[in-house]
């Protein structure tokens, strides 16, 4: 953790913070005197301003966090679909109703589904992989753990180019075998049974039964929806017969050929499944055919949303912050107004007083900003390493620069009105004032 702030302080924020103090300090000499003025200022009330940061700390904190963790999950589902090549179509059960009430999914998508699709679109479709999945404990020994079971056929490791790092994949005789007890494990899989040794040919149980292990798959990470690192995978017709004790998959991955017009393939595909399944005319279809352009496109449309709720509270934050500096400035215009009628009496301009106020409150947002920006960065990456599986955060520079623009934009916007207020003091009346 300590090692990403380092890495996001050094080369990503350096410059823009060395950026924008030689902005403000070396515009003009005077200039400069204000920046020393403000940072005086700051010392004097250190306790005071420090807390007007909070506000902006926490908001700022959270805009990063969020940022971080919303890029992270989205690149990296986006970068697993990528895998899959634009010539996929997901065909999954619809919602199952009963007298318009949801009562889980149809379970009418079968293997014979992929067979027939295959035969009736041979130039079509290239390759068909069914799915089953499921989570269990699998042990070996006195290990054991919760994995994912997946029941498929020898397409899903062709089409995927997901290849054995020692044995061999479940082959077609295997997949069509309703008795095979094979498997092949993930590479992560594998380390937490195994811690080292060979795993082919030893023999692991799931839901107490016994399966040989023919292969161990390479390290891949995520390949679509599945983490095929902590997956095991069995044949597909003995998975579906033995282990899920059912006929109906959760899903069928469809690669059509190269230069196939992916809308009519889906709407071919439809039109096969609603004859198989005896859907008439009129009624909904009982699965879902989706293209991974349309995926891609809910996932966005998805992501979007929640950014909108984070931001949206991140932005409760930064206003409370904002409201909270504008109160300290507007305190310290009230204690310094003898302070501001000397300056005028000895030359200074109105334009130099509201910059000097504005700086002070643009130097107290601006520190609020860059803890915000290490608070936002050390919650994301704890949040990574505790739950891996789900967050993933990725530094970028949007994220940072959207966190010191944000921080510039509320030091000026709260600063503004009492930098306003304190340079349209009148010098006789400042001077009176006890």
């Amino acid at each position: 953790m300590w090692d990403s702030l380092k890495l996001v302080f050094a080369p990503s924020v350096g410059p823009f913070l060395a950026a924008g103090l030689l902005l403000i300090v070396f515009a003009s000499p005077f200039r400069r005197q204000l920046f020393l003025t403000a940072l005086r200022s700051f010392d004097t009330h250190f306790l005071r301003s420090l807390l007007a940061t909070v506000g902006v700390l926490i908001g700022v904190g959270s805009v990063v966090a969020s940022m971080s963790i919303l890029e992270g999950m989205s690149n990296r589902i986006l970068r697993n679909f990528s895998t899959f090549g634009s010539n996929i179509v997901f065909v999954s059960p619809a919602q199952a109703r009963v007298q318009g009430r949801p009562v889980g999914s149809a379970q009418t998508l079968t293997v014979e589904d992929s067979e027939t699709l295959h035969n009736d679109m041979p130039k079509v479709i290239q390759a068909i992989a069914p799915l089953a999945f499921q989570s269990t404990t699998v042990k070996y020994f006195d290990k054991s753990e919760a994995f994912t079971i997946v029941a498929t056929s020898e397409a899903y490791f062709t089409m995927n180019e997901y290849k054995p790092a020692s044995g061999e994949i479940i082959d077609v005789q295997r997949a069509n075998d309703e008795l095979a007890l094979d498997a092949v494990l993930g590479s992560k899989v594998a380390d937490k049974l195994f811690t080292g040794a060979d795993a082919v040919g030893q023999f692991v149980k799931v839901n107490n039964v016994a399966y040989r292990v023919i292969g161990v798959m390479e390290a891949r990470g995520n390949v679509g929806f599945l983490d095929v690192d902590n997956t095991v995978f069995i044949p597909l017709r003995s998975g579906l017969r033995r282990f899920f004790n059912r006929k109906w998959v959760d899903l069928l991955t469809i690669q059509t050929a190269a230069g196939v017009d992916m809308g009519q393939a889906k709407k071919d595909i439809s039109q096969i499944l609603r004859r198989e399944h005896h859907v008439r005319v009129g009624e909904d279809d009982d699965f879902e055919t989706t293209t991974l352009e349309e995926f891609v496109n809910r996932f966005n449309q998805v992501s979007l949303m929640f950014k909108a709720i984070f931001y949206s509270i991140a932005a409760i934050s930064l206003v409370v912050g904002a409201i909270g500096i504008m109160n300290i400035m507007l305190v310290a215009v009230t204690e310094r107004t003898r302070e501001i009628g000397v300056r005028m009496a000895v030359g200074a301009k109105r334009a130099d007083i509201l910059w000097q106020f504005l700086i002070e409150s643009l130097i107290i947002s601006l520190i609020g900003g860059f803890c915000g920006l290490g608070l936002g960065y050390m919650i994301s990456d704890l949040l990574n390493q505790m739950l891996s599986s789900i967050f993933s955060n990725e530094i970028t520079p949007g994220v940072v620069v959207t966190a010191i623009l944000t921080s510039t934009i509320v030091g000026v916007i709260s600063g503004l009105y009492p930098a306003f207020k304190a340079s349209r003091l009148d010098p006789v009346e400042a001077l009176r004032y006890e």
